[in-house]
């Protein structure tokens, strides 16, 4: 093979790969406008009376992960099963994202915290990478550190809506939350800093709950805290 046709093929091949990643492309920017989407709703519980509305925005949340699902399937026909990790950049921002978004969903629900194979299934791809297209540990983690941030913020906004009992069950989740984070050994460098912000979303929560306690309205937070949530 002369040197003319070696570069031949090595253009074809580049330019297999440029088509593959422009397809790639157009399926994630659908996939960051549906994640707007869900953000745009869910952010509506920090507003006035948007604790009354939580069931509603988070069984319209659902349906929008629907459309998440969809456009999952649809992105995993677009690069060979065995080259995840060649294009994972591509994803990993919104697929980080989408794991927020459901993990906020289901703590609005039930105020638990999702476990990446409930994830997995509601963004409608593997927990189990030897299956194919999957959700990446660390991208699940991600995922549940912007949770922490979104809850501290909640955690303000309850006080303003004068639900004093909801920042004391965001303050005994988030650190729970922590405790476990404390039992892994992070080695990925952005992991390891977004973690390493968590213990400012505690400080914020712990803040908020000793306010409350200084005006006297955890007593009132305690006594309601059997109520609705």
């Amino acid at each position: 093979m002369s040197v003319s046709e070696m570069f031949a093929a090595l253009q074809g091949a580049l330019g297999q790969d440029q088509d593959i990643r422009e397809e790639i492309r157009k399926v994630v920017q659908a996939l960051e406008q549906t994640a707007r989407e869900i953000l745009t709703l869910l952010q509506g519980v920090h507003q006035g009376p948007g604790f009354q509305h939580i069931p509603k925005k988070c069984q319209k949340a659902r349906e929008h992960f629907g459309t998440v699902r969809t456009q999952m399937e649809s992105l995993k026909t677009k690069f060979p099963a065995d080259q995840y990790y060649r294009f994972h950049e591509h994803w990993r921002f919104v697929l980080q994202r989408l794991v927020f978004l459901a993990a906020f969903v289901v703590y609005l629900e039930s105020e638990t915290l999702v476990t990446r194979e409930a994830v997995a299934e509601i963004l409608g791809i593997e927990a189990d990478r030897e299956r194919g297209f999957h959700l990446d540990i660390e991208d699940y983690l991600s995922g549940v550190l912007t949770l922490a941030s979104e809850l501290a913020r909640l955690a303000v906004n309850s006080v303003t809506a004068g639900d004093y009992a909801r920042p004391l069950r965001i303050s005994a989740f988030i650190n729970e939350l922590d405790s476990g984070f404390r039992l892994l050994n992070l080695k990925n460098d952005s992991l390891r800093k977004r973690y390493d912000g968590l213990k400012y979303d505690v400080k914020k929560i712990e803040e908020v709950v000793y306010d409350l306690s200084i005006r006297g309205l955890n007593k009132e937070a305690t006594v309601g805290a059997g109520g609705e949530k």
